[in-house]
């Protein structure tokens, strides 16, 4: 079972990344907070969560541990699975998810794409004891600077936020509503939308 890896980037996009290890590459499915903290390209250090299933062996890559151990616990819930829980991790950072366990806030867990009031207590009921047990960690990661947004990377934006569980037409019209400049990072602007989306 894959833990860990260390290598260079090959190809990084806003879910996954090709991480090229002595000339194999590992496709990584990985969260929003992972991918803002990660360079472009170069050397990249990822925890490694690997989910076998009958068909098909998939990694999930995080750069703390904490992370990991957050994710692990997501999917241990019934009804969640990997998938939603990168969502939830890429909607909440580990740390305030951790609070929002420990504290029962439903609303807070609710306002997550993919997640209702029965799934946001469900996880309360069965996590809450066992994130609070999460020690915090801290990312040891600075944000780099990132390709500027053209069209491309409104697409991009658009993409990211249909593929969090948004619908198009409610990510258009914030997108919209946005002042946008040309040198914005793709990253600023999926920021500022999910900040938007929250509320």
């Amino acid at each position: 079972m894959i833990a860990l890896l260390s290598g260079n980037i090959a190809y990084k996009s806003i879910d996954h990344l090709i991480v090229d290890v002595g000339g194999v590459g590992y496709r990584v499915t990985i969260p929003l907070s992972t991918f803002y903290s990660i360079p472009e390209e170069g050397q990249v250090r990822l925890h490694i969560y690997t989910h076998v299933k009958e068909d098909a062996i998939h990694l999930f890559g995080f750069l703390t541990p904490a992370e990991k151990e957050m994710f692990a616990l997501l999917i241990s819930v019934s009804g969640v699975g990997p998938k939603l829980a990168v969502n939830i991790l890429s909607n909440i950072p580990s740390t305030e998810l951790t609070g929002a366990l420990v504290e029962g806030n439903i609303k807070r867990l609710s306002a997550i794409p993919g997640i209702g009031k029965k799934t946001a207590e469900r996880l309360i009921l069965e996590l809450k004891d066992k994130a609070g047990k999460l020690a915090p960690s801290a990312p040891g990661a600075v944000v780099p600077t990132t390709p500027a947004a053209s069209a491309n990377g409104l697409e991009d934006t658009l993409s990211a936020l249909v593929n969090l569980g948004y619908k198009e037409n409610q990510a258009k019209k914030v997108l919209e509503t946005m002042e946008i400049s040309t040198d914005t990072p793709v990253e600023d602007i999926l920021k500022a939308a999910l900040k938007i989306l929250a509320k």
